[in-house]
């Protein structure tokens, strides 16, 4: 097996990562975008290394993939529900802000679940408090806070906790 340095390649999943989605971007499998690509593929993670010393491990890939199916389900039927709140009648829209108690403790973990809950359209994270342990999100319209919380602790919090943790 051939031993790659560490600080050649500080994050073998990101480059892949990184990689794939500059050929998808580009539609091409071309010499020059797959040697582009490789090139900044590599040198991204080890310029950025120093940036992810706190980057949770990855404990459980599965929870990970079911995690960004859920996402893009979730990311679709809130696009339709919003579509339809936004070209019915305005006076049953009933904007809320939601107080959600979080138990992620890695910052990176913690931004990735509010930047998914601002991703899905409808809700918006607008500030975790300073002990980290609320996060202030702005629903569009919910008719019951605590089901909304409870639903974004369940499809989001719950597969990072299982995945990073």
């Amino acid at each position: 097996m051939i031993s790659i340095p560490q600080r050649l390649l500080p994050q073998p999943l990101f480059s892949l990562v990184l990689l794939a989605i500059w050929l998808l971007a580009h539609g091409e499998l071309g010499a020059s975008t797959l040697i582009k690509g490789v090139i900044l593929a590599l040198a991204i993670p080890a310029l950025t290394r120093r940036f992810t010393d706190t980057f949770p491990r990855v404990r459980r890939l599965r929870p990970l993939i079911f995690y960004v199916f859920i996402v893009m389900w979730d990311i679709l039927v809130a696009n339709i529900a919003v579509a339809r709140l936004i070209l019915g009648p305005t006076r049953k829209l009933t904007p809320t802000f939601l107080e959600v108690p979080v138990q992620l403790t890695n910052p990176y973990a913690i931004t990735i679940f509010a930047a998914t809950i601002s991703l899905t359209p409808g809700t918006v994270s607008a500030n975790l408090s300073g002990d980290k342990k609320t996060l202030l999100v702005h629903a569009l319209s919910t008719s019951d806070p605590d089901t909304e919380i409870q639903l974004m602790k369940a499809r989001y919090e719950a597969p990072l906790l299982e995945a990073f943790q």
